[in-house]
């Protein structure tokens, strides 16, 4: 590897926005980890970011911040916040500095952040030039890349090589024995197969209609036996009912009642996840767990796909994707697709993988 890269002991890792981005950050911070040995290692995220830290191994700290650069309007005019940052930057004695973005997004505020703190070098992925904000920049990979392989190619770039591409996390044990608690508690059993039903994203735009994810869950259920658990956080509790109310006995309410940790224990343990596309696919992913997508058409599939665990994506054509909005102005032709569908491609993914087994 580069030889300045080489001599890097304390590095900080800049990933800013949510827990999905997060988690696919793995195969770069392992890569690092593994060529630095006995290096430390500090993850900067977003408040909602971070929380997926604890679940990544080569983590040794955290630098939680809400940037002003990625803010969406909200943050109050205050350079004395901007900074603070500055300094708490500075403090963490970095030797380099690794700025992940997505395809979209540029490096420089944060390169230029590092620059003011004094970390000498500082590595980003750019479709501008930024001058000499970035000691290393790599010419920007092309938008349809895997974010996954987005972060390894940058890493690439300095000298390290990857070893492992795929995605991994580490489940805590507590969260393992709480969930197992919470299951046996409402009749799961250690070891019972069940369906792991994560129906709700933040964004409008990427959620299946509830009543379709819950008639799709339910004939899984009537065909396998399955009891289905329902996860989600508590602001999901007042739309919970539209889809407790059909799945009747076969429910298992679990939402608003799981860390993070939680919901990545419940999905090690899921005989099948269905899900819409949002971080709990990417836990999936991590943990090889088989899953069924609702893949709105917000994104570009090949972007954030799975790529190491069984599955299938279900989504329309329609020619507004990629539309990346929050709100669909339309009535999400992308997501127009029968629960029967669904149920279909839920069963047709258990039988390959019991083929295979």
């Amino acid at each position: 590897m580069n030889g300045r890269w080489a001599e890097a002991r304390r590095l900080l890792v800049i990933r800013l926005d949510n827990i999905g981005d997060v988690v696919m950050t793995g195969p770069a911070l392992r890569a690092l980890k593994e060529n630095l040995p006995g290096s430390h290692l500090t993850l900067m995220a977003s408040p909602g970011g971070s929380l997926a830290a604890p679940l990544l191994p080569w983590v040794d700290d955290v630098l939680e911040w809400r940037v002003v650069w990625q803010d969406l309007g909200r943050l109050p005019l205050d350079p004395a916040r901007e900074l603070q940052m500055i300094e708490a930057l500075g403090a963490g004695g970095y030797d380099a500095a690794v700025v992940l973005t997505s395809f979209k997004q540029t490096p420089h505020p944060a390169g230029y952040a590092c620059y003011l703190a004094g970390i000498p070098l500082r590595l980003g992925e750019s479709k501008e030039w930024g001058g000499g904000v970035l000691t290393d920049e790599v010419p920007a990979a092309p938008d349809g890349l895997h974010q996954a392989e987005r972060n390894l190619r940058l890493v690439e770039h300095a000298g390290f090589g990857v070893r492992d591409r795929s995605l991994g996390l580490r489940v805590p044990e507590e969260a393992r024995g709480a969930v197992a608690s919470l299951l046996e508690g409402r009749g799961v059993g250690p070891g019972s197969p069940y369906l792991l039903l994560n129906p709700w994203t933040s964004a409008r735009s990427r959620n299946y209609p509830t009543d379709r994810f819950a008639l799709a869950a339910r004939r899984v259920s009537d065909e396998m036996g399955w009891p289905v658990v329902v996860s989600g956080t508590e602001g999901d509790r007042e739309r919970g009912g539209a889809l407790l109310g059909p799945l009747g006995d076969r429910g298992v309410d679990l939402i608003g009642q799981t860390d993070l940790a939680g919901l990545a224990a419940l999905v090690e343990g899921a005989a099948l996840l269905l899900t819409s596309n949002t971080s709990t696919m990417h836990i999936a992913d991590a943990l090889g767990t088989p899953q069924v997508v609702l893949f709105a058409g917000t994104e570009l599939e090949g972007q954030w796909r799975p790529r190491d665990t069984p599955h299938r994506l279900l989504r329309r054509e329609t020619s507004c994707s990629p539309c990346y909005a929050f709100t669909c102005p339309y009535t999400q032709e992308c997501l127009d697709i029968p629960p029967g569908e669904v149920a279909d491609a839920c069963l047709s993914l258990l039988s390959e993988v019991r083929a295979h087994a």
